[in-house]
């Protein structure tokens, strides 16, 4: 066996593997390293078996890369327009997403803009463990998960709901009416829409004028603890739940035809078909938005809770983004708010893994 290039030549049994050299298949490294194993020490090259497989693993690697770029080219050229059409949206993610990940490592410094993101003092873990032993923490803690859990049971479902109801609909004309007027209040501002409710919730607002002039007590409903978690899932249901139907909708149509005129002639009404046919169609659609919503569950939006708080709901509307807020940027706690939102991050990412095996076990697919 010869071996040809920057391996010294190496002769057992009088059979060349310059073949092997060529192409870099396994089976003929494990043929030579077979062959290597018994023969006697002094027969042996200086090249060893490890040093012939990095070789070959390393023109095989060059050779996957060449090959790449060679099919590379011709279809950068051919659709070159879907490149640049796409770049927006990759400057943007590096930019505003990749880019800003070096900022993490102020989570673990004592960050002084004097001093700069180099020059500031490692501190490791400090702000993590001031953060675990802040008396608030269980209260911040107990305050995102409630008003999270409130969005998935009562938000999440929303959505599917009025996408079955608007697929059920025959009139095309009456359903595009529909569909538009509930996706306007998506492009509506928390501030316009945090703004209407207290025009209408305050105690001289026009809900409280009706209440009194048929002759109940005013309610104080922006300043009820009790009432608060329920007031912020409402405004998130009437904003977000017609935007939320659109990709529920594309996954309706995504459905053959041929199964509803399977199910007629099996003799399925409407409801047995939206039982059988239209849930099963969108339950993958589902699952993988529930899991992708478990990675937010402690990202419940700084903005909204934020106009809706008061005095009077702090116990109950005290977030951690709005501590992270209060504690860390207007304190100039950067480092402290940068950890805050670090552990946000870490709990979200270990939901996503677990809720996605959970899925693959139970034979379902998961988001990757």
């Amino acid at each position: 066996m010869r071996i040809i290039g920057a391996i010294p030549r190496i002769q057992i049994a009088g059979m060349e593997i310059q073949q092997a050299w060529s192409t870099g298949w396994w089976g003929d490294i494990q043929i030579y390293v077979e062959r290597m194993s018994v023969l006697p020490d002094q027969s042996r090259s200086a090249v060893s078996a490890d040093d012939l497989k990095r070789s070959l693993q390393t023109k095989q690697a060059s050779n996957r890369f060449l090959n790449w770029l060679k099919s590379w080219k011709p279809t950068w050229k051919q659709e070159k327009y879907l490149y640049v059409l796409a770049l927006p949206g990759l400057l943007y993610f590096l930019i505003f997403k990749y880019i800003p990940l070096w900022g993490l490592s102020l989570a673990f410094t004592e960050y002084s803009p004097y001093l700069g993101l180099f020059k500031s003092e490692w501190v490791g873990f400090k702000h993590f463990q001031s953060f675990f032993a802040n008396p608030d923490f269980w209260l911040l803690f107990r305050n995102t998960l409630a008003i999270s859990f409130l969005n998935i049971i009562l938000f999440f479902p929303m959505p599917i709901i009025i996408a079955l109801l608007l697929n059920e609909l025959k009139n095309v004309t009456f359903k595009k009416w529909v569909q538009t007027s509930i996706y306007l209040p998506h492009f509506l501002s928390w501030v316009v829409i945090v703004g209407i409710c207290f025009l209408t919730l305050s105690g001289s607002g026009i809900i409280n004028k009706l209440v009194v002039e048929s002759g109940g007590q005013a309610i104080n409903f922006l300043t009820n603890p009790e009432t608060f978690w329920g007031m912020l899932t409402a405004q998130t249901i009437w904003k977000e739940t017609g935007w939320g139907t659109i990709i529920f909708l594309a996954a309706l149509a995504s459905i053959n035809p041929e199964l509803y005129e399977a199910a007629k002639i099996d003799g399925a009404n409407r409801w047995k078909q939206m039982l059988y046919v239209t849930i099963p169609g969108i339950k993958g659609t589902v699952i993988i938005l529930l899991i992708l919503r478990l990675g937010q569950v402690l990202d419940i939006g700084f903005e909204h809770i934020y106009l809706m708080s008061s005095s009077a709901v702090t116990e109950v509307a005290d977030v951690f983004d709005t501590y992270a807020y209060r504690v860390g940027i207007q304190n100039g706690r950067f480092s402290f708010a940068t950890a805050v939102g670090i552990f946000k991050s870490v709990v979200g990412l270990i939901l996503v893994l677990l809720a996605d095996r959970a899925a693959k076990k139970l034979g379902e697919e998961g988001v990757y």
